[in-house]
């Protein structure tokens, strides 16, 4: 392999990276992996998107270069469980934090309307708290790194553009 070629090769895959690292963002604002939309949380009303809530999770993905394979990846705890899907088990510690959720958002209603839907989110919590340990949650699939027909398609266009311009600029008439 010539070096202008490894040089093609080297800049392939950093614009693969770069084009894919912003197309992964935006599935956090389409709240959905490209056409598979995130499950919407249907108990807890009032508290916007848990994938989009702190935005931890997105800004924790990174993505790196090793030799000529590109890896993204995130080192948040929650990561795997949210892009896979899966149950957790109820801990001792959980319910502590479902029951101070639940006194904390029981505490802020009255009879508005802007507060009802603190009242719905108390009982979620509540609902939490009341599981036993050991009880399972079980969490839906909502992915957002991985491998999709859009990936691809993004791919090819990537390297099919760097070596259309590679090949344009090889002079084949020198012997």
């Amino acid at each position: 392999m010539s070096a202008d070629f490894s040089q093609v090769l080297q800049q392939t895959l950093k614009d693969i990276r770069i084009e894919l690292s912003d197309v992964f963002d935006k599935n956090f604002e389409k709240k959905s992996f490209f056409a598979e939309a995130w499950r919407r949380e249907q108990a807890d009303p009032g508290l916007g998107s848990l994938m989009m809530r702190t935005g931890t999770l997105r800004r924790s993905i990174r993505s790196q270069i090793n030799g000529n394979v590109i890896e993204f990846y995130s080192e948040h705890p929650g990561a795997a469980l949210h892009n896979e899907g899966g149950a957790i088990i109820v801990t001792a510690r959980m319910k502590r934090f479902f029951w101070a959720k639940y006194y904390e958002m029981a505490g802020r209603t009255s009879r508005s309307k802007a507060n009802e839907s603190k009242a719905k989110i108390a009982e979620y919590y509540k609902a939490l708290a009341l599981k036993k340990v050991g009880d399972k949650i079980t969490l839906p699939k909502r992915q957002f790194l991985g491998y999709a027909p859009e990936v691809e398609v993004t791919v090819r266009k990537i390297i099919e553009e760097n070596l259309h311009q590679y090949f344009n600029k090889i002079d084949f008439t020198k012997k």
